[in-house]
């Protein structure tokens, strides 16, 4: 019923326009491909999102069951990352807290009684990341300088009021900032922890776009697939609205064959982590390689598919192995 809820309550407004741009590029019948996504929302159980993201008008039948839809990675998440247990990942100081053996950064939450500690950590920290407790896609995450805070018990206050903590910099490593300095340019690692024998299931770069101080994909960062063997990059970075770029638009530095640092020592690193919880099954990490190494920024337990399927095609053949692992698994129970 949620995805339903979710598909009723999209902006249909801003679909149809976006529809109509594709099916003039595209060269077709725009009421066809109208058809087309209400065959594919209640067919499939793909998201209106979806439809555009994977260019699922140029799919045939066999190559739309190779992507995942919407309806069913939700269903997915209900088995191995049940909501019960959410509140360790979502809540970000509670993460940093749980799993402050990898994420080796300070961080303070605002509360009533502990101003003084705030202008400890302002006297501390030239600049800082500020973020929601619970944000989603770098939403509301910003850069901030102390000295450009002039009224503090104001700002102290707002951040209470506003669930806002303030969190230590990461500083990149010289090589990583060759992509993007603007940003901390992110690997996302997702990872099953199979009953004591974690695996990574997938790998990709997230790269700022040289604007935003964040390099999400819903803040118009850009991606790129990794080679999970070796570290090095593969092919060209393609950003939400699917553009893609051999090289970074700014430092003009070339994706593919470029070569993440610390990565055996990343891969480990949320291997290890995996195992700290044997009910969140799936994560998706998202780490940075700081000067002395690998740190995890946060863990998402609906890491999502849709930087995996932009990238990749379609990858339904990664919850297809993780639910007949599951389904093992459970069975050996009986």
């Amino acid at each position: 019923m949620a995805f339903y809820s979710y598909i009723f309550s999209a902006n249909y407004k801003r679909y149809f326009y976006n529809l109509q741009k594709v099916a003039q590029r595209e060269d077709k019948n725009l009421v066809g491909m109208i058809f087309d996504t209400g065959y594919c929302v209640f067919r499939y159980g793909f998201a209106l999102s979806d439809y555009l993201n994977y260019k699922l008008y140029n799919k045939n039948k066999a190559e739309r069951k190779k992507y995942l839809s919407t309806r069913r990675e939700n269903k997915f998440y209900e088995i191995v990352s049940p909501s019960e247990y959410k509140q360790r990942y979502t809540i970000k100081p509670n993460f940093l807290e749980d799993f402050k053996k990898y994420t080796k950064r300070g961080f303070f939450v605002p509360q009533e009684g502990n101003y003084q500690e705030f202008l400890e950590f302002l006297d501390t920290h030239e600049a800082f990341m500020s973020k929601p407790y619970d944000g989603l896609g770098g939403e509301n995450v910003k850069k901030e300088y102390s000295k450009d805070i002039i009224n503090k018990e104001e700002y102290f206050n707002n951040a209470i009021q506003n669930r806002i903590f303030l969190e230590e910099l990461v500083i990149q490593h010289p090589i990583m900032n060759n992509l993007c300095t603007r940003s901390v340019n992110t690997m996302r690692i997702m990872t099953f922890n199979n009953y004591g024998t974690p695996r990574i299931l997938w790998m990709g770069l997230r790269v700022g776009n040289g604007v935003n101080a964040i390099d999400n994909f819903h803040a118009r960062g850009m991606a790129v697939n990794i080679d999970m063997d070796t570290g090095m990059l593969v092919g060209n970075a393609i950003d939400k609205d699917l553009n893609e770029y051999k090289e970074h638009p700014i430092s003009h530095t070339r994706f593919d064959g470029f070569q993440i640092p610390y990565f055996e020592e990343a891969k480990q690193m949320v291997l290890e982590a995996s195992l700290e919880s044997d009910k969140i099954l799936v994560v998706g990490w998202d780490v940075a390689i700081s000067e002395n190494g690998p740190v995890i920024i946060e863990g998402n337990r609906r890491p999502g598919f849709d930087i995996v399927q932009v990238l990749s095609g379609g990858r339904a053949d990664i919850v297809d192995e993780v639910l007949a692992d599951v389904k093992k698994h459970k069975q050996g129970q009986k």
